[in-house]
């Protein structure tokens, strides 16, 4: 009998893959109608699939060939905690940095909650300060 975490477990690997091969209408799918996301700079959730496809898309556009190393994932009741390694080249403009084509390398810690078999809230952590780093004029 499957568990409900290793469900949880095995929807994170999909959402994932969906990620990286670019079907990010096939990862929407996997969201809560309401979704919330706690993410860096905002003191808010932020609330709504929108936000999270936006940033998904604005990720894919600036990193096109981003890869998304997941490292370890764990689960626990109804959440599940990711590490990942992310890898890419630069070339489309982030935040306020046009494309450098660099090669960037960057960490994220990510704590998901479910409800049912849909992902219900997202915690994020990129180091988008290191990110930061590798694009800027001055690395």
């Amino acid at each position: 009998m499957t568990t409900t975490v290793e469900k949880n477990l095995a929807l994170m690997r999909t959402a994932y893959q969906l990620i990286s091969s670019g079907d990010l209408d096939a990862a929407e799918e996997l969201l809560t109608e309401d979704f919330i996301a706690n993410v860096p700079g905002s003191l808010d959730p932020l609330r709504g699939r929108e936000i999270w496809r936006a940033g998904a898309e604005g990720m894919k556009e600036a990193f096109p060939d981003l890869k998304i190393n997941v490292q370890d994932m764990f689960g626990v009741g109804d959440k599940v905690t990711v590490l990942l390694s992310l890898q890419g080249t630069h070339k489309g403009a982030f935040q306020q940095f046009e494309a450098t084509g660099r090669q960037v390398s960057f960490r994220s810690v990510e704590v998901y909650r479910f409800e049912g078999d849909k992902i219900a809230e997202e915690w994020v952590a990129p180091d988008i300060f290191g990110l930061i780093q590798q694009i800027s004029p001055a690395a």
